[in-house]
């Protein structure tokens, strides 16, 4: 998790500044209609967030013929334009989060866990687990005895055994297709100069031992019938968080000497498909991506790279797609805090977050938090964390924010196996992506950041009328 500055940066310019990203930088040609009309085309069904509606359907909308004139409030779908398949949305298993979840009454959780992974309701399906105790953890722990032990002799996972692994194996009987990738946010502190899991750098001298570190924990896991399928090498590798919660600098150097010597061969030598994504911070580092991928043995093990949004803008991700198109992106993580006054009501920020991340080649969104308390918590680090659902630690009540609502307009409508097509605005404060689901429906997810507004949405030569009220999301669908 970034510092608490820069995310409140982040917060306070996402609005403004993701809908004037959103603009094609050509302007949009009069009288240019690159599809034929459609006259099959069925009517657009619509699901909204926005005021007293949550994800609330919608009168459908009829295609009439486009009005061929050049205005700011038009988003153009093109079908014929594709880019990225998509593999799916979701938010990370932290201690913090298995922990809630263990905390509610079984059909309570039932419920839920229904809600959340079953495909035909969200449906979420990629998600992020820590390698270790993040800073929503409920103590500071690792997978050794704490002293140095270069054979690992006193390797163990029963930490994850009480509540962790549990979770994880009852998320994946709801959604048997759930992608899991796990994220480290330290080694064990004997393994870094300062000795401690918190803040602090790698020490190289131990990247062998802490490559065979994360075999293990792989093979553990998947003994226990959690498979993962990718991993990070590094939460937010260029941080140390002041020494307030587990945290490790890594040099660009190293990162590239871990996975070109030590991790990608010890993975291949035992032979697990885990797949490596790098970086795993914010898109101002798009330069140490383009850099860490520009190694030989790196690219022969590593085939992604992984984003946060605290810093910088997802057009950055382009610089790194332009060098290696065949790397694949995924954005790993996106959170605000739960003492941010709109935080039920940001679904148009976060909406925007997301569909920025996707038009800009990610093919994963993954959230922050699952589940945490009223209070952000429980936590080792000093930031009050917004979940997707907030646990009332005395009543065990239920609460959806504004980033559930954000990422539900996405993983409601769009399946594994989109392809995002084209979608180009003019308008501001507008953000938007445009995906075709497997079956040849088609998504449009509308972010309206500004005030209530009309938008023409065309495909060829038809256009349909929606109404889009003040900070809203709208999905909508049509075949």
């Amino acid at each position: 998790m970034a510092d608490a500055s820069s995310r409140r940066d982040f917060l306070k310019v996402s609005a403004l500044g993701l809908g004037a990203m959103g603009a094609h930088p050509s302007a949009l040609a009069a009288n240019a209609w690159p599809l034929p009309a459609n006259s099959q085309a069925s009517d657009i069904s619509i699901w909204v967030t926005g005021g007293e509606k949550r994800f609330a359907s919608g009168t459908p909308i009829h295609w009439q013929e486009a009005v061929k004139r050049n205005t700011g409030e038009v988003v153009e779908v093109d079908p014929a334009k594709r880019h990225q398949e998509i593999l799916g949305f979701g938010a990370a298993f932290t201690d913090s989060s298995c922990y809630m979840f263990n905390q509610l009454a079984g059909p309570t959780r039932d419920a839920l866990f229904h809600e959340l992974f079953r495909p035909s309701e969200m449906g979420l399906n990629v998600c992020r687990t820590c390698i270790g105790s993040s800073d929503c953890s409920a103590s500071p722990y690792t997978y050794d005895s704490g002293s140095e032990d270069r054979q690992l002799a006193r390797f163990a996972i029963d930490h994850d055994r009480e509540y962790i692994l549990p979770m994880l194996r009852q998320a994946r009987q709801v959604n048997p297709d759930l992608f899991l990738f796990s994220s480290p946010w330290s080694p064990p502190g004997w393994m870094k100069w300062n000795l401690s899991l918190l803040g602090g750098s790698m020490n190289r001298n131990y990247l062998p031992d802490y490559a065979r570190y994360l075999v293990k924990f792989l093979q553990a896991y998947e003994s226990e019938g959690v498979p993962v399928q990718a991993i990070t090498t590094q939460n937010e590798v260029d941080t140390d968080q002041h020494g307030q919660m587990p945290a490790c600098v890594w040099a660009q150097e190293a990162e590239v000497e871990f996975v070109g010597d030590y991790l990608g061969p010890m993975l291949e030598k035992e032979k697990l498909a885990t797949k490596i994504w790098l970086v795993d911070h914010n898109y101002s580092l798009w330069g140490r991506a383009v850099c860490e991928l520009q190694d030989r043995d790196v690219r022969r093990y590593a085939n992604g790279i992984a984003w946060h949004c605290y810093s910088g803008t997802a057009d950055m991700i382009d610089q790194v797609h332009d060098a290696f198109p065949d790397a694949a992106m995924h954005f790993t993580e996106g959170g605000g805090l739960i003492t941010d006054r709109d935080h039920m009501e940001d679904w148009a920020k976060w909406a925007a977050v997301f569909g920025a991340a996707l038009r800009h080649w990610c093919r994963s969104v993954t959230a922050w938090n699952l589940a945490l308390d009223e209070n952000g918590g429980p936590k080792i680090g000093p930031y009050p964390c917004c979940p997707l659902v907030t646990v009332d630690s005395r009543t065990r009540e239920l609460g959806r924010t504004g980033l559930y609502w954000a990422l539900s307009h996405y993983a409601r409508k769009i399946r594994r196996g989109a392809v995002r097509i084209g979608s180009h605005t003019q308008a501001r404060d507008l953000e938007h992506v445009a995906v075709q689901n497997p079956d040849g429906e088609r998504i449009l997810v509308l972010a309206n950041s500004g005030a209530e507004r009309n938008v023409q949405v065309r495909q060829g030569e038809s256009s349909a009328t929606v109404v889009l009220p003040q900070n809203s999301v709208a999905t909508l669908a049509w075949k």
